[in-house]
């Protein structure tokens, strides 16, 4: 089976470097002339790592070149997964089974990503959508750290399929059905993780971290559950697991957002500077709305969001946070 992988950067070129040592077909699709002549001719994506990668992984600027592909890995960020999608369907000859790797919601519908690929490829076009998501860092995978993720789809056999893809000695799949709950629990994760982060910008220890993963992990649950998905789900891989990997790594962007807030004593600066992608900051706001349209509490996604986008500072949020009303940890 060949997939091709939509994307070249750090994700994208790690996710298709396991395909590779798997011995499988992939090809990387890029629009950034100099990371694919670094992946041709250097073995490298310097943009990302500093480690050579795999001499089996081509790369190219030519969308046609994907047009025999069974799979398509969509490592693009959230913003752009349609008019990616409707590109690649342009050219390919058959059905293919769409797998996403973004964490997050469409930032103008709030919709899921699973729905937004399932609406945005034409039908004669799609197979079937698998998530390939979980606590992982692609600094780790391009190097063959242990690193363990799930295939999440309706569709148990195109799971499957995934799974038995990319498993080895150093990546390992499970599989999961439940796609209300994987997809909300590693989007809102990143919300946590910029509060793990701001945590320790303002100068807090590993108490303070563990109690807001604890609490984080909880409002997950109540979020997720209230829109449909299975309380065991945030147990897991795309749960507890990418919560933990994500507040509390240097690799994680959203952890990285947080810290530099909560250094600067706000977001203003933070907002004036980045470059990057942190997804945490759409999911806030997102997840924020949905909450008050829903009526489901949800204290510190609030107070991130005051910290983010009303000007409040991270100190005054944690104050207020810790001075909610006392009441029962089951509530």
């Amino acid at each position: 089976m060949k997939t091709a992988v939509l994307g070249t950067g750090s994700w994208g070129t790690a996710l298709a470097q396991v395909l590779a040592d798997n011995g499988q077909e992939v090809i990387l699709y890029g629009i950034s002339e100099f990371e694919v002549n670094d992946i041709n001719r250097n073995h490298r994506n310097s943009h990302y790592f500093e480690t050579e990668i795999s001499h089996d992984l081509k790369a190219t600027l030519d969308i046609n070149d994907i047009r025999d592909s069974d799979l398509i890995l969509l490592a693009v960020p959230s913003s752009v997964i349609e008019d990616t999608l409707l590109k690649a369907a342009d050219v390919l000859e058959k059905p293919v089974i769409v797998i996403n790797v973004a964490k997050g919601f469409h930032p103008k519908s709030h919709k899921r990503l699973s729905i937004v690929i399932e609406e945005g490829m034409p039908a004669e076009k799609l197979r079937a959508v698998v998530s390939l998501i979980g606590p992982s860092h692609a600094e780790e995978v391009i190097i063959r750290l242990l690193t363990v993720v799930n295939a999440v789809s309706s569709d148990e056999e195109s799971a499957k399929t995934v799974q038995n893809l990319f498993s080895n000695d150093y990546f390992r799949v499970y599989t999961n059905t439940d796609v209300i709950g994987a997809e909300i629990g590693v989007a809102v994760k990143n919300i946590m993780a910029i509060a793990s982060g701001i945590t320790e910008g303002i100068g807090q220890g590993d108490n303070a971290r563990a109690a807001l993963m604890t609490r984080g992990l909880a409002e997950m649950t109540r979020f997720g559950t209230a829109l449909g998905a299975e309380k065991d789900t945030f147990l897991g891989l795309d749960g507890v697991g990418d919560l933990i990997v994500t507040c509390t790594s240097r690799h994680s962007r959203n952890f990285m957002a947080g810290y530099q807030i909560g250094r600067a004593g706000g977001a203003e600066e933070f907002f004036r500077t980045n470059t990057k992608t942190v997804e945490g900051i759409s999911a806030c706001r997102i997840v924020h709305e949905e909450a008050i349209a829903r009526g489901i509490s949800m204290p510190i996604t609030d107070q991130v969001y005051a910290v983010l986008f009303e000007g409040k500072s991270p100190e005054k949020a944690v104050y207020d946070l810790m001075h909610r009303d006392l009441k029962s940890e089951k509530i």
